[in-house]
C-alpha cells in the first residue's frame, strides 16, 4: 500500500494547529518541523501522533528539507497550520496516489480573509491560488531565499487536483499587512546577502505593473474594496522590499556619535 506523509512547517502556531492536524486523520504519518517553538505546538503535534523535528531553521528550504527527510512515506502532502484540507479533497488525493504516470501535482488554494472567500487578485508574491503541494518523496527541492524560495521538481507533473485547499490568509485588514511587513522584511534580507534587483525606480515600475496584472488580468476588481487592498499589497512589496534593504541598511550603518545626537 502506498503510503502517505503529511509534513507541516511550524513556528509557535498552538492556536491554529489542532485543527489542521484533525482534517489530516486520512494520511499514515504527519510528521511536523518546529522552528524554534516556545509555545505548546509540540505538545498538540504529539498528541495527534506526529513525528516531531525540532531546531533552527532560518531558511525555508532547509526548514521543508528537514521534514521530507524525517518522512517515511513514498508521497509528501506539504500543509501549513493556517491551511485545511477538506474531506472530498483529502478522498482525491488518496485516490490518485495509485497512478504512477505522474511525480507531483499542483493543487487549488481557497484564500479566505474572515469567513469570506476571495477568489481574485491574488499573485505577485502575495498570495497564491495554486501551489504544488502533492509530490513523490525526493521529487521536490528549494531555493535558498528566505521567503518564497524557487522550487523545482523531477519527473513529470501530473494531473492538477480538482479539489482546493482552504486557506486562511487572515482574519482583518490587520492580517494582511502584517504578512506585507514580514514578507517584506524576509526579502530585504535576501537583496542585501544575495544581492538582486534592488533600484527603487526599477521595482516602483514593477509594482505598477504587479497591481495591474492583479488588480485588471487576474480581475480584483470582482472582490471590491479586498480586492484592491490586495492588488495594493501585491504591488507594493517589491518596492518597499527594496526600500527595506537600502533603509535597513543605512538605519544599522548610522554611526554611534550620530545616534546620540538624535537622541
Amino acid at each position: 500500500m502506498t503510503k502517505l506523509s503529511a509534513v507541516l512547517c511550524v513556528h509557535n502556531e498552538e492556536r491554529r494547529l489542532g485543527p489542521c492536524l484533525e482534517a489530516l486523520k486520512f494520511v499514515d504519518e504527519i510528521v511536523l518541523v518546529l522552528d524554534r517553538c516556545t509555545d505548546r505546538t509540540r505538545a498538540i503535534g504529539e498528541a495527534h501522533g506526529a513525528v516531531i523535528v525540532s531546531g533552527v531553521f532560518p531558511l525555508e528550504g532547509p526548514r521543508r528539507a528537514a521534514g521530507m527527510a524525517a518522512a517515511s512515506g513514498d508521497w509528501i502532502l506539504e500543509v501549513d497550520a493556517d491551511e485545511l484540507i477538506g474531506v472530498e479533497l483529502a478522498a482525491e488525493i488518496r485516490a490518485g496516489l495509485a497512478d504512477r504516470q505522474f511525480d507531483w501535482c499542483k493543487a487549488p488554494v481557497a484564500n479566505y480573509v474572515g469567513g469570506r472567500l476571495i477568489r481574485h487578485g491574488w499573485g505577485g508574491a502575495f498570495g497564491t491560488t495554486l501551489a504544488a503541494r502533492l509530490y513523490r518523496k525526493g521529487a521536490k527541492r528549494w531555493g535558498g531565499e528566505r521567503v518564497h524560495p524557487k522550487v523545482t521538481f523531477d519527473g513529470p507533473e501530473g494531473p492538477k487536483l480538482q479539489g482546493a485547499i482552504r486557506h486562511q490568509f487572515g482574519e482583518t485588514v490587520s492580517d494582511v499587512f502584517r504578512r506585507l511587513d514580514r514578507y517584506t522584511e524576509l526579502r530585504a534580507q535576501d537583496l542585501r546577502e544575495h544581492g538582486g534587483n534592488v533600484g527603487l525606480a526599477g521595482n516602483a515600475f514593477r509594482g505598477l505593473r504587479r497591481f495591474w496584472k492583479c488588480y485588471v488580468k487576474r480581475e480584483g476588481w470582482r472582490e471590491g474594496g479586498w480586492g484592491l487592498l490586495i492588488s495594493l499589497m501585491a504591488g507594493l512589496y517589491p518596492l518597499i522590499s527594496a526600500l527595506r534593504a537600502e533603509l535597513d541598511t543605512s538605519a544599522t550603518a548610522e554611526p554611534a556619535s550620530t545616534l546620540a545626537r538624535a537622541a
